[in-house]
């Protein structure tokens, strides 16, 4: 009885393994399919410079959702969520991961705690539709974005989304508008356009970044999470702009030697954050080689979020940019 249960479960295991193994052969291949149709897509993409794009004279970026703080009043979870002053004009940058699907959301406790109002809030920027930016907690799909899991009067704010975004029934009296190529949002204020990249099982990927010109120093690199590359996002920027990059701030989604988001002894981050299988993810080489293409730029701010990128991955920026280098944490605002 015990070796035909035994044969039974190998006969299984094989057949798990088998579908497994088609499973990722066909999905690999699909995804060569889509990296080939979306390098010919940004090969042949070219924008002129914004003629008037204007300035502001001081930006301040808040963190009210990252993976790491100072403060024990405040909550942490590997999603993103900023709160950008730009002059008079307040961003709300994403909205968090909210995976236990709290109400009020850890978003909204933060922000209690640190004296900020819905009513101070001017637009919101929404990166990409990933469940840790959308604060819809864990899910599969294009999840709703949700501010909390409970009534709250957000106001008619128009959300800047790179994509058709889902609204919760929670948070219905928002706007959405998909900003497809870069677009003057305020003077001074832009989105650089959103960028595509398919993604291993995450497939096609649509994320834009926010672009501040600070008046006498230049452009401030906002970032959700980076699956453009930073190599492609700088590219955008230089397209778009005459001014330096000044700062680069936030996710850059390197997941190396560690993760935030596991299932079981999976890294998730690192099986979706590239347009290569698993095996050949991403690597030591990839942070050198993004950690290059910023110090080609000449910053004088960077601050790497540690929602997507691991403590091994932020060492090296700190290594490499040294006095430039700012952490980012939640509560702990960061002045321009």
């Amino acid at each position: 009885m015990i070796k035909r249960i035994l044969k039974i479960f190998a006969g299984i295991v094989v057949v798990l393994i088998i579908i497994a193994g088609i499973f990722i052969t066909l999905k690999a291949r699909e995804v060569d399919r889509g990296k080939a149709r979306i390098d010919e897509e940004l090969k042949n993409t070219r924008y002129g410079k914004f003629s008037s794009f204007g300035y502001v004279r001081s930006v301040s970026i808040l963190p009210l959702i990252d993976y790491y703080t100072d403060r024990i009043d405040l909550r942490t979870e590997p999603g993103v969520s900023y709160l950008i002053k730009a002059d008079s004009t307040t961003i709300l940058m994403d909205a968090g991961f909210n995976q236990n699907k709290e109400h009020p959301s850890p978003l909204l406790q933060n922000m209690k705690k640190l004296g900020i109002k819905f009513s101070d809030i001017d637009l919101i920027f929404v990166s990409h539709n990933h469940m840790d930016h959308i604060g819809s907690g864990r899910g599969f799909g294009k999840m709703p974005f949700a501010i909390t899991m409970g009534k709250i009067d957000t106001g008619d704010l128009t959300v800047y989304a790179p994509e058709k975004l889902t609204l919760s029934h929670w948070n219905p009296d928002l706007r959405v508008k998909v900003v497809k190529d870069p677009e003057i949002i305020k003077p001074g204020i832009a989105s650089i356009g959103s960028i595509p990249r398919f993604l291993f099982l995450a497939g096609l990927t649509l994320e834009h970044s926010l672009a501040i010109n600070i008046k006498g120093k230049g452009i401030v690199l906002i970032i959700g999470c980076g699956h453009q590359t930073i190599e492609r996002i700088i590219e955008r920027t230089k397209m778009i702009f005459d001014e330096p990059i000044y700062a680069v701030i936030g996710g850059l989604h390197y997941p190396v030697q560690g993760g935030r988001i596991y299932a079981g002894p999976l890294n998730l981050q690192y099986i979706v954050g590239s347009d290569r299988p698993p095996w050949r993810g991403l690597s030591k080489d990839d942070v050198k080689a993004g950690i290059n293409a910023i110090a080609a730029e000449k910053p004088s701010i960077v601050s790497l979020s540690p929602h997507d990128s691991s403590d091994w991955t932020i060492s090296e920026f700190i290594k490499a940019f040294k006095d430039n280098y700012v952490d980012l944490k939640v509560g702990s605002e960061i002045k321009l």
